[in-house]
């Protein structure tokens, strides 16, 4: 319970889980750096699945998160009813004044529990969407349906990029008002030298190395990767593919790991991603659908250029023929863009360049923070918590 002399604004922060990837890096960054002068910050979480990797072990044991059992990816009925239950009496005990919640199941419940509550403020991060690829045609229109009455208890909406935001209000999900673009922010560690990478990871100094980091998951379209790659070792049987992630399709890179040899390495997951990156040559994304790919991100801050299907908001990270090369859902133009880089190094240099430059300056962390507090900022002072913008000054108590 606050103090009456403590005017900050409390900010409860809600994710199904902080498995390793984009959405738990944002929410890691942003319970580090956000002002504790001006806010105060508890982060709730559900468990992390089987075969999926924690963040909080891996890269931030520093962020505290309370778990809330059944407030994990899965959806049963019964353990949500617990989840929400237990998020409504976080609520009425914390009392923040804004809940932001991140991901479907911890939006949906969330949300709920802050109405329930009575919570003054609501927000959502969209770090992706599941319109496009993910579920039967049926089983979208009822998520549709249960987002959009979502949206009409939510003040604000965010999304990582323009395309996501369009493809939901296209949906019918909020009204454009409610939108933000708030573009992911995340750093990396200082990367080794190539030669120190490749020794680290076990990798020959002189072979042509393409890399994927990221979930293994169907979406991902690990099938089609594994078709780039042969397109590539057909014309160039050297070249190595690492695989640094995990996830539910794992069997399908497994299962070609005897067809293509030692031509494919599985380093499973890694907390210095950036060791994987400073071995590449080239980094590989073949999905069907993304939000804002924080692997891009990373891999740009690292001076790695990418090759990339043009989906979701990929276009917004990647500068088609000046940061890498984007290509249709397709393994036959990926392979042929991979092979251009691989066989070009002058055009890997420039596009490896230009990707640093561009991504510390667009998705670092320091942007994120800033936006993110702006956005509590202008809440703050529209439900006049705060008379002044840059000082935690006499925030009522959420009602």
């Amino acid at each position: 319970m606050q103090s009456p002399t403590d005017r900050r604004i409390r900010v409860m922060r809600i994710i199904a889980r902080m498995n390793v990837g984009g959405p738990a890096r944002q929410v890691s960054g942003l319970s580090r750096h956000l002002d504790p002068a001006r806010f105060e910050q508890r982060l709730y979480t559900g468990q992390v699945a089987e075969g999926e990797a924690d963040h909080l072990t891996l890269s931030a044991p520093d962020v505290h998160a309370e778990v809330v059992s059944g407030l994990g990816r899965t959806v049963r009925p019964l353990d949500d009813l617990s989840a929400l239950t237990r998020l409504v009496a976080e609520m009425r005990r914390f009392r923040p004044h804004i809940v932001h919640t991140h991901t479907a199941k911890a939006g949906a419940l969330g949300r709920t529990a802050a109405v329930l509550a009575r919570v003054p403020a609501v927000v959502h991060t969209y770090h992706g969407h599941l319109l496009h690829g993910c579920f039967s045609k049926r089983t979208t229109r009822l998520i549709v349906g249960v987002e959009k009455l979502l949206a009409r208890a939510t003040d604000r909406l965010l999304t990582v990029g323009d395309r996501v935001g369009a493809d939901l209000v296209a949906a019918g999900i909020g009204r454009q008002a409610q939108y933000t673009v708030m573009p992911p922010g995340t750093s990396v560690g200082t990367p080794p030298s190539g030669h120190e990478a490749r020794k680290l990871l076990g990798l020959p100094e002189d072979a042509p190395v393409v890399s994927y980091v990221g979930r293994v998951a169907a979406i991902k379209r690990p099938d089609r990767l594994l078709a780039v790659a042969r397109i590539v070792l057909a014309a160039r049987p050297e070249t190595l593919f690492v695989i640094c992630g995990d996830g539910e399709a794992m069997d399908v890179l497994r299962a070609a790991e005897a067809e293509l040899g030692g031509a494919l390495r599985l380093v499973g997951w890694r907390s210095d991603v950036e060791t994987v990156y400073a071995a590449s040559d080239v980094t590989l994304l073949a999905s069907d659908s993304e939000g804002m790919p924080l692997s891009l991100i990373e891999a740009g801050m690292v001076g790695v250029p990418a090759v990339a299907t043009r989906v979701g908001s990929t276009a917004e990270v990647v500068e088609d023929g000046r940061t890498g090369l984007l290509a249709k859902t397709d393994a036959d133009e990926l392979a042929r863009h991979v092979l251009r880089l691989l066989d070009d190094a002058d055009l890997r240099q420039a596009m490896g360049e230009a990707a640093v430059e561009r991504m510390n300056r667009r998705f670092g962390v320091p942007r994120l923070v800033a936006d993110t507090e702006a956005l509590y900022a202008e809440i703050a002072r529209a439900h006049g918590w705060w008379a002044d913008p840059g000082a935690a000054r006499g925030p009522a108590a959420a009602r």
